[in-house]
């Protein structure tokens, strides 16, 4: 088992910019594979980028490439997603979540999940 905890989230007016964290406990951070999802209202949960457990391979969804910058300090056992260029179809709580398998695109994939931190984008 493994607790997962994001910070960072907030109100930001659009083209600002935020850093989200996700502090992870129980187990050997490393050996855990990590996404970010994100959840407006009345929509499905959707992928926003996933990282490897050593941090070299990253994939993003289409929506965030170029602006969004997930990385991962296991010294630290906190995974990050840099937020750049936000826009307002930004919003949403956000997800973090880890599993022991591999990376993947897919919310039912992933084990773990924190309870999520709020981002607003206003216009």
């Amino acid at each position: 088992q493994v607790q997962l905890v994001e910070s960072g989230g907030g109100l930001v007016q659009a083209g600002g910019s935020l850093r989200l964290s996700c502090a992870a406990s129980g187990r050997t951070f490393s050996n855990y594979v990590m996404g970010w999802f994100r959840q407006a209202p009345g929509k499905e949960r959707e992928f926003v980028a996933a990282i490897n457990w050593s941090g070299i391979s990253t994939y993003y969804a289409d929506s965030v490439k170029g602006r969004f910058t997930i990385s991962r300090d296991n010294a630290k056992n906190t995974v990050y997603l840099q937020m750049n260029s936000l826009k307002p179809e930004d919003t949403a709580v956000y997800f973090c979540a880890a599993d022991l398998g591999v990376v993947s695109r897919t919310a039912g994939d992933y084990d773990y999940w924190g309870r999520g931190t709020q981002v607003t984008v206003s216009s």
